[in-house]
Order: C-alpha cells, then sequence, then structure tokens
C-alpha cells in the first residue's frame, strides 16, 4: 500500500485512535491524528490489555515493551465483598499472548511513540467536518483546518463524528458511577493482608476491581462501580474522598477497608451508555470504539474494542484500498459489528467472570485470524 497518497485524517488521538494510526501507518498509509488536548498527561487511571490487544501490538512492534511496563496477573480472581469467599478464579494464560494490567498514561504515550514523526497534531479540537463528496474539509477550535481524503471518528462517547453523522444527542447516563484511585502499593505492606495481582469485589450492588498497574507493582489501582440516582455535574468527573467511599463501601471486606484508608486522592467518573448505532459510517467518514459503541467498562474490553476496531479497519483498507473506502467501510461494520454489540451488551450488564466461565471467546480472539466476511455472508 506504500503507493497510496490519498490522505487519511483520525480525530481523538486515544489508545484506538493512536492503534489505528500506527496500524495504518505501519500499511503504508498516509496518515494524521488530530487530538484536542494539548498534550498528554499521566492521569490517574489504569487499564486492561489482554491477549486479543497484545495480538495486535505485535504487528505495530510494541507488545514486549507493553508487557515489560505491565503488571501480568495470572488469575481474574472474583471475591464476595462482604465475605471475601471466592466465587471464580479465571486463568488469564492459554490465550495465545499476555495478559496485562497497566497504567493507561503509559500505555498511551508507548502508542503515541510509534506513530511517525509530525503525524500527531495537539491542541486541535475538532469544531466542523464538511464531506463534500470529493474530500473531507476538517475546521479546529484554534483556527486551523485540514483536508483528508478519509476520516475515521476515534474521538469517544461525546463524538463529533458521531453528532455530524446522526446529530446532537446527549449520552444516556447509567445511574453508575466509577470511583478512580491510583495507592502507593508500599502504604499497603502494613495490613498483612493478601492484595491480589488482578481483583473484582462484587456486592449486591456495587463492585470494586483492584489490580497493579506497572511491572514493579509499587502502584496499586481500584474502579468502582456505585450505584448513583442523578449525576449533577456538568464535568467529566469530579473529586470524590475517603469519607465518601467509607459510605459506599460500609461493611464490606477488610481489604477494601484498607484500599480506602490507603487512598489519597480519588475522584467519581459518571457511566454512560448510547443506544447501538443505525450506522457506523457515511460517505468518507466512519467511526470506531466509544464513537461507535460505547459500553460500560466492566468487562474492561472498552479499549479493546476500539483497537480491535482500529485492527479490522485497517485490514479492510488493505483489502480495498482508501479509492475504494465504501467497501473498506462496509466490510469494518459487517466484520465488527456483531462482536462489538455482544461485548458492549455483557459489559453493561456486570455478569463477566463473577462466575468460573470459559472467557476465550474475549481473549482469545485473534483479529487477524478470522476471514473478512462479505456482505452477502454477513
Amino acid at each position: 500500500m506504500s503507493g497510496d497518497k490519498q490522505k487519511i485524517a483520525i480525530i481523538g488521538a486515544g489508545l484506538g485512535g493512536a492503534v489505528a494510526g500506527s496500524l495504518l501507518q505501519h500499511a503504508g498509509f498516509n496518515v494524521d491524528v488530530y487530538e484536542q488536548a494539548p498534550t498528554f498527561a499521566r492521569l490517574g487511571a489504569g487499564i486492561h490489555m489482554g491477549p486479543n490487544v497484545l495480538k495486535i501490538f505485535e504487528r505495530i512492534g510494541v507488545a514486549e515493551k507493553v508487557v515489560s511496563i505491565s503488571s501480568t496477573p495470572k488469575f481474574w480472581f472474583s471475591r464476595d465483598g462482604l465475605t471475601g469467599d471466592y466465587l471464580s478464579r479465571i486463568p488469564l494464560d492459554g490465550y495465545g499472548a499476555t495478559y496485562c494490567t497497566v497504567h493507561r498514561g503509559d500505555l498511551q504515550q508507548l502508542q503515541c511513540e510509534t506513530l511517525l514523526p509530525g503525524s500527531l497534531h495537539f491542541n486541535r479540537k475538532l469544531t466542523r467536518i464538511d464531506d463534500n463528496g470529493t474530500d473531507v474539509h476538517l475546521q479546529f477550535e484554534d483556527g486551523t483546518s485540514a483536508h483528508a481524503d478519509i476520516v475515521i471518528g476515534a474521538d469517544g462517547i461525546n463524538s463529533k463524528m458521531r453528532e455530524t453523522l446522526l446529530g446532537f444527542e446527549k449520552p444516556h447516563y447509567s445511574g453508575w458511577v466509577g470511583h478512580r484511585a491510583l495507592i502507593d502499593a508500599g502504604k499497603l505492606k502494613k495490613y498483612g493482608l493478601d492484595f491480589e495481582d488482578c481483583v473484582k469485589w462484587w456486592g449486591p450492588d456495587r463492585h470494586m476491581m483492584v489490580y497493579y498497574t506497572t511491572g514493579r507493582r509499587d502502584e496499586y489501582y481500584y474502579v468502582t462501580g456505585v450505584p448513583h440516582a442523578a449525576w449533577e455535574f456538568e464535568t467529566a468527573f469530579v473529586d470524590s474522598s475517603r469519607e465518601e467511599m467509607y459510605e459506599a463501601f460500609a461493611g464490606y471486606h477488610p481489604i477494601i477497608q484498607a484500599l480506602i484508608e490507603s487512598t489519597d486522592v480519588v475522584t467519581k467518573w459518571p457511566l454512560f451508555n448510547r443506544s447501538p448505532l443505525p450506522l457506523w459510517s457515511r460517505g468518507r467518514m466512519v467511526m470506531l470504539g466509544d464513537a461507535c459503541h460505547p459500553m460500560k467498562p466492566h468487562m474492561a474490553q472498552g479499549a479493546a474494542m476500539a483497537i480491535e476496531d482500529a485492527a479490522m479497519l485497517t485490514r479492510c483498507l488493505i483489502e480495498t484500498g482508501t479509492g475504494d473506502y465504501a467497501t473498506a467501510f462496509k466490510l469494518y461494520e459487517i466484520n465488527r459489528r456483531e462482536r462489538a454489540t455482544r461485548v458492549q451488551s455483557v459489559s453493561n450488564a456486570n455478569t463477566f467472570l463473577l462466575e468460573q466461565e470459559d472467557p476465550s471467546w474475549v481473549y482469545g480472539y485473534d483479529v487477524y485470524a478470522e476471514p473478512l466476511r462479505s456482505e452477502s455472508a454477513a
């Protein structure tokens, strides 16, 4: 594809957008990535990268680097949040690649470094996008503009691309919030408790997912899912407190109490949903990840689905070339909609790995091993 000089623009340099850019550039496409943030900061959040994603990272030569900066748990434990009883012990080996838990900021930096120099543009908040049939004009808040032959929207649940294709519609507040906190693991030594590598604590109506985010295991992270009747804040998140955490998890296991006691800073994030979209592309524009199929984070597969989308879209563009983008976009949706919708549904239900089950349909999946289905076969 090195002779294909048509320009591809990607809106959003999150994990889906950055990996899409890198995969497409490795395939020889001419790609620029536009990110609204002025720069990336190492914000306090962890992320799971399962074997289904590491197989994609191998294609851009970063799988070993990701493993080197990650914790690599051998099991996903599910435990009763009140009694501590084990509900499941799910092996994370045997799916063809390593299972990683890592700091999102560390992973983001690594992925951005795989992009060609000069192709990642910060401080580019998209304000207008016009597909005139010949090319696509992009207008940014800082007054700059750009043109591209096709545009990939990887700009999250509040996607400007989605708004352009389908009109403005606020995402639905799910009735849940997630608390996020990073803990200095050294603080935990005094308790004499077993802080496992990857464990989800389940209560009757709430949970707490906990894991290490570095290979040194010096940083322990938790994220919750807690009912919250209304989201009354306009910002993406607000500060929470140790006191609020104690209230939310009153009576829960001593390990959870120790985590809360060791918390210095905790934030609270609303969890939003959208209904399945009637279309994933139109004209020269196509979407991936949360712009296309946002989901609650309860399976730890949201970013993974964006990255799988990026890999499949790249496969389809290699198959057709950018000149036949319409066929590529159709192939992409046909080959992604069923899996993305299934993961979205299971994640929103929040039952994944609660009991002993085989997760090979998730972790054993290899986007490159799947035969490309045509429209007639779908």
